[in-house]
């Protein structure tokens, strides 16, 4: 016998596109890229949230320089966003103590993920990036059943168990009828600040594998750098700390391939997704 349960979709109005930034496993950057993509869409003249979708290990916060203590105003039942760095931003680290974990089961996670989405008070938003746990368990779920999501990057490493992951993410993101606007490889090489010399680190062409098995373009290849790296300990995003510099520089192009592949997508509606037991 099957039973299916449909889902209604979350209603965000005022917000014209999301965004989510996706990696199959942690470590390999992830936040960090959709911190300086945020900030970097801002600078270009657009109006972006910052969703810390990570319920389990926030990180925004820090990365943004905010206090331990920051806490949103309430209003009417609804939560005001944390203004930082020309961002509306908001996080569960806003609303728990930084030294006390989220032991929740997975339809917890995913009630708070729904409750940070709907009882926030986001102004109109040009664009609302997503900074996503990482893997493919239930509050990426979650989003994809219940959010009008208008594409999804994944970040990756050149490395190739960081690309096994990668799959992984971008196969959901199929499964449910999520476009992937493309593929961020990051710490793709590290240069000698001493000598100039390049190292691959983590290997090499991983980007360009995966975005050919798939179709999709290979958007950013970003350094692995020891500014960047620096800034995002500090609070202060590497596209505002040190705006002229190689690794913002890359932010900036990532964000304008990605503002460039957001204005080219259908507006999203959530999928209609069925789950069936048999």
């Amino acid at each position: 016998m099957s039973e299916n349960k449909g889902v209604e979709p979350l209603n965000l109005p005022g917000v014209k596109a999301i965004l989510a930034v996706a990696s199959g496993k942690g470590g390999v950057g992830k936040s960090t890229v959709a911190t300086n993509l945020a900030v970097a869409l801002s600078r270009a003249g657009q109006r972006v949230g910052l969703l810390d979708a990570d319920i389990y290990g926030p990180s925004q916060g820090t990365l943004l320089g905010l206090p331990p203590e920051t806490r949103p105003d309430v209003q009417n039942d609804q939560l005001i966003p944390i203004e930082a760095h020309g961002l509306f931003c908001m996080s569960m680290s806003f609303l728990a103590s930084s030294k006390t974990p989220a032991i929740w089961r997975g339809p917890m996670a995913s009630g708070a993920l729904q409750q940070m989405l709907t009882q926030t008070a986001w102004p109109n938003l040009d664009v609302l990036v997503i900074d996503m746990p990482p893997g493919t368990g239930d509050i990426q779920l979650t989003l994809a059943q219940r959010v009008p999501v208008t594409g999804a990057i994944i970040v990756t490493t050149p490395q190739d168990i960081a690309l096994l992951d990668a799959r992984k993410g971008i196969e959901m993101f199929n499964k449910v009828e999520v476009p992937v606007l493309g593929i961020v490889e990051n710490m793709s090489a590290h240069t000698c600040s001493e000598c100039g010399h390049k190292s691959a680190i983590f290997g090499t062409g991983g980007g360009d594998r995966i975005a050919q098995e798939y179709q999709v373009p290979v958007l950013a290849r970003l350094a692995l750098s020891l500014e960047t790296r620096l800034a995002s300990d500090a609070g202060q995003p590497i596209v505002i700390d040190q705006p002229e510099s190689t690794a913002a520089r890359e932010f900036t192009a990532l964000s304008a391939e990605v503002a460039s592949k957001l204005l080219m997508q259908e507006p999203a509606s959530a999928p209609t997704i069925s789950i069936v037991d048999e």
